[in-house]
């Protein structure tokens, strides 16, 4: 099966074509296009290419197309691309008003661009539908819960393919195969010792959860992905009484807060240097202590996290670093396991220093708790769950 996945921003198109069959996948052409002011013409130029290059005879081989949409309203999961997922983006645009836009005019454009093709969405949020009302519910009027005010979760597509590929790092087969299966047959009952692992997700924007059995049990994203860790120039978690001290205090409309919050925040914001973690250390490396401070805030956001699912999981099997920080930033990871040998998590230093973007057990032989950095590829993910959801 030719699935293309889709990458739409609000000023960008990337895309990736796999072959899948039931052993697994390759990708077999990659194109991408920045500044784009219209996507409907963008779209029509990379069939274009890919028919011109010789990757495809017509553009009516490619029979489906993958597309990463973020956030929802009332739906979720791994579903087909129809009217109802356009209506679902739209109604949470003003919550997601970066990724919602681009993906629903994008389902609406391959529409007509590949008439043949099926439409698959998976949603960022779909690896916390089994979550528990006690975790996805915030102690605010019912009111405003009607509404859709709850706790989310994002990077699901990520977290869930650290469910499989840590399962079967810990030999744990019968995990990998429930978390491959998760979206079509749901949480299933496991006999024996459980399987527990905490997936970081570090990079641009970032995201811990807990994962039990292939399912998780919560992320550290909320409602919106302004939540949770520092992002690079996002909040994350903010007191919400911040925020009308700041407006009546400095004089700022809800706009004005709210473009602050999510543009001048985060890694930015506190290290006044750049919204890049690469930069950053440069800087504290040379001194700069906002510098140092943001990468303290990062390290202990990301700590609190994992002793809250520490706690939740009841132990753990597996601590799992992924996306471009967790994969390269080898401070970063000793900075978070220092010191937790108490809870079975030893680090050895020598791996952990040889490990730079790729898999790798990087915890001590004799390490109760293993310690794993795995490449993330959400490209990957979302083409395996589409050939999976139309096979």
């Amino acid at each position: 099966m030719l699935v293309l996945v889709a990458n739409l921003g609000s000023t960008s198109f990337k895309y990736r074509l796999f072959r899948l069959d039931e052993n697994g996948g390759d990708v077999v052409a990659t194109g991408g296009y920045e500044r784009v002011t219209d996507h409907a013409s963008v779209i029509e130029d990379a069939l274009a290419v890919l028919q011109k290059d010789g990757v495809i005879a017509s553009p009516d081989e490619i029979e489906a197309v993958g597309f990463k949409t973020v956030l929802g309203k009332d739906l979720s999961g791994c579903v087909i691309a129809d009217q109802k997922v356009i209506d679902a983006l739209d109604g949470f645009t003003a919550v997601a008003p970066a990724h919602n836009p681009p993906y629903a005019a994008g389902i609406r454009q391959f529409e007509k661009a590949l008439p043949k093709a099926r439409l698959v969405a998976l949603f960022e949020t779909a690896f916390y539908q089994w979550t528990t009302p006690d975790y996805y519910n915030y102690a605010i009027p019912k009111a405003w819960r009607d509404i859709g005010i709850r706790r989310y979760g994002f990077h699901g597509a990520s977290h869930k393919f650290i469910a499989e590929r840590s399962a079967e790092l810990c030999d744990r087969q019968d995990i990998a195969e429930i978390a491959r299966r998760l979206y079509l047959d749901g949480p299933q009952s496991v006999s024996g010792k459980p399987f527990r692992v905490i997936s970081c997700h570090l990079g641009g924007s970032s995201s811990v959860t807990g994962i039990r059995n292939g399912v998780a049990i919560g992320s550290s994203m909320g409602f919106s992905p302004q939540s949770g860790l520092p992002q690079n120039n996002r909040v994350g978690d903010l007191d919400s009484g911040a925020i009308p001290y700041a407006m009546r205090t400095l004089g700022i409309s809800l706009d004005e807060a709210e473009r602050q919050l999510t543009k001048e925040s985060g890694l930015l914001g506190l290290s006044g240097v750049s919204n890049d973690s690469r930069d950053i250390e440069k800087a504290a490396a040379e001194g700069n202590a906002d510098a140092q401070l943001a990468i303290d805030v990062s390290v202990h956001a990301i700590r609190h996290w994992i002793g809250a699912f520490l706690l939740d999981l009841g132990g753990l099997d597996a601590l799992v670093f992924t996306a471009g920080i967790g994969e390269n930033g080898k401070a970063t990871r000793a900075a978070v396991c220092e010191a937790l040998e108490s809870f079975g998590i030893h680090l050895d230093p020598a791996k952990n220093a040889a490990c730079r973007a790729t898999e790798a057990i990087i915890s001590s032989d004799d390490s109760p708790v293993k310690v794993i950095v795995i490449p993330a590829n959400e490209e990957l993910v979302l083409a395996r769950e589409v050939y999976r959801k139309l096979s």
